[in-house]
């Protein structure tokens, strides 16, 4: 049984598909076995890996409410501390940056409930995703979220592979905890700036599922 499919990747699937198909095609015609095997395995691998890529499973969050803050992406936790954000946030902030595989679910989720108050997409380089200076080198979303006063700022970070950002959001749309926004396709990393009375809740090399792992709880100002 086929997993459940991200629709932000039907155009990257057709595609594949559609050559696999075409490669399976073209080993029945050709007499030497060989290249027969070769061509049917790259079609099988190629086309087992794309649909690998793109699933997207059902989540749930391990809490509930306005203040609690959801993992948005699959991933390995490479930094956490505090740093100067000065696109939404505009103050000193804690960062919580995620790394994502090639073989981590890529569809991202909305960390918290609110109302997407900033959208800024920043053309730029592509970096191995896990260095330091991806987060302001590389290609990147910057997507800003707000509720009753408290600003949660995250990022969608282009890797050296990945060549394609997908976010499917729009200003003042009201947003919730584990919804479905976007994808970065193949590898990449995802940053959530959190107000310093954050209480954060992962420590450096946990793994996150997004949609369901708790990154922290907002205190009330």
């Amino acid at each position: 049984m086929l997993p459940k499919l991200a629709n932000y990747g039907s155009d990257v699937l057709a595609v594949v598909l559609i050559s696999c198909v075409l490669m399976v095609l073209l080993s029945l015609v050709i007499p030497v076995l060989p290249v027969k095997l070769i061509l049917d395995l790259i079609a099988l691998f190629v086309g087992t890996f794309t649909v690998y890529f793109f699933r997207d499973p059902d989540r749930k969050p391990q809490m509930s409410g306005d203040e609690v803050v959801i993992s948005p992406a699959d991933g390995k936790v490479i930094f956490v501390g505090e740093v100067d954000e000065h696109e939404f946030l505009k103050s000193r902030a804690k960062m919580v940056s995620i790394f994502m595989s090639l073989t981590d679910v890529h569809v991202n989720r909305i960390p918290v409930n609110g109302t997407v108050k900033f959208l800024k997409y920043i053309r730029g380089e592509y970096l191995v995703a896990f260095e330091e200076k991806a987060s302001d080198r590389n290609e990147r979303m910057l997507i800003g979220i707000e509720n009753k006063g408290q600003r949660v700022l995250f990022k969608q970070i282009a890797g050296f592979i990945a060549r394609r950002i997908v976010c499917e959001l729009s200003e003042d749309q009201g947003v919730a905890a584990g919804e479905r926004f976007g994808m970065i396709k193949f590898g990449s990393r995802v940053d959530v700036f959190l107000p310093l009375n954050c209480s954060v809740k992962v420590t450096l090399n946990d793994r996150t599922r997004g949609g369901s792992t708790v990154l922290g709880v907002l205190q009330n100002e």
